[in-house]
């Protein structure tokens, strides 16, 4: 299926450019180019499919139909909706401020929060390709119960006492509306749309979504092509490869002050893995990278005081940690 890639990398590194195969700049060219048209392939294609699948589904609905619900239920559904509505950091304060003036439990609003930069469709759909379906199933799984246990433990601990006051007041006015029996304020009613709106709101869609992302596959993939052509090899595996306790934390501690999505991500865990990296440790720092960034964090700054915040920071690497740990011990079964 993807072999169309391959040749085509092979094409301009050796045909084109006339690099030598055995070259360390050739395997990196040829990692680049294979993987950075693969992953603009698929990108397009599954942005767009996607896209025309939820044309009715947004943020409004999605609020609406979590105000309410039992709040277990809740628990699960808002990170259900999290994995398969695309969210990233840009997103968050518009999604945060939309849920909490629905009176959405804060709990809920986290797990459908924390749950959406971690999985999306993209992600799934490459790392299948790169680790199979067990590994994809559990990963998605994994991510989901992160959601669901943070937004637990945050409603346990009562975290909404710790959101700035223009926060904390609009979820007690949507809680308010709710107890009274009224609908949020500002619901809205989606009509049907017809397939050529469907079309127009999936080329839209996928427009703006690939312009978002496409310098962050870029960058992945740089760094992935870097990693797999010029790290020499057993470098990876000698200091962070043999299952070692502390490599786990490590390797969380190092991907805080990067940043990527999950779709950038996956080409450096692709590179990472082929380079010794064990499984849960790669998963575990593209966690850190992905949902634990400084500019996550900065830009929840706006809706949170620095105490919830700091918590939310300790339960995401701790969970990172467990996640990494109990992968590298699971993973050969898999």
């Amino acid at each position: 299926m993807f072999q169309v890639f391959t040749d085509l990398a092979s094409w301009v590194v050796f045909d084109l450019l006339g690099l030598p195969p055995s070259t360390k700049l050739a395997d990196a060219l040829h990692f680049f180019i294979e993987d950075t048209t693969k992953i603009f392939a698929l990108l397009l294609v599954m942005i767009y499919v996607i896209a025309i699948i939820r044309a009715s589904l947004d943020v409004e609905r999605v609020r609406d139909y979590l105000a309410g619900k039992n709040r277990f239920v809740g628990y699960f559904l808002g990170s259900t909706f999290g994995a398969i509505t695309p969210f990233c950091s840009c997103s968050s304060i518009p999604v945060f401020l939309g849920f909490t003036s629905a009176g959405i439990p804060l709990g809920i609003t986290m797990a459908f929060l924390i749950t959406s930069p971690l999985i999306n469709e993209v992600a799934v759909l490459l790392l299948m390709s790169l680790l199979g379906w067990k590994f994809t199933l559990l990963y998605i799984a994994v991510g989901m119960l992160i959601g669901m246990v943070g937004g637990l433990f945050l409603d346990t601990i009562r975290a909404e006492r710790w959101l700035q006051s223009f926060a904390a007041d609009a979820l007690k006015h949507g809680q308010q509306n709710l107890q009274a029996n009224q609908q949020p304020s500002n619901q809205t009613i989606t009509a049907k749309i017809t397939l050529a709106e469907r079309h127009q709101f999936a080329k839209r869609e996928t427009t703006e979504i690939f312009g978002r992302v496409w310098k962050w596959v870029v960058i992945g993939v740089g760094l992935g092509a870097a990693l797999h052509g010029f790290v020499p090899d057993g470098w990876i595996e000698t200091y962070l490869g043999d299952r070692q306790w502390w490599s786990v934390p490590a390797a969380v501690l190092l991907g805080i002050p990067l940043y990527s999505n999950a779709t950038g991500v996956i080409p450096i865990m692709e590179s990472l893995i082929t380079n010794g990296l064990p499984i849960g440790t790669t998963l575990a720092f593209s966690m850190s990278t992905v949902a634990a960034s400084l500019p996550e964090f900065i830009l929840l700054k706006q809706v949170m005081q620095w105490r919830l915040l700091a918590i939310l920071f300790v339960v995401l690497l701790t969970a990172f940690t467990l996640v990494g740990w109990t992968f590298n011990i699971t993973s050969p079964l898999l």
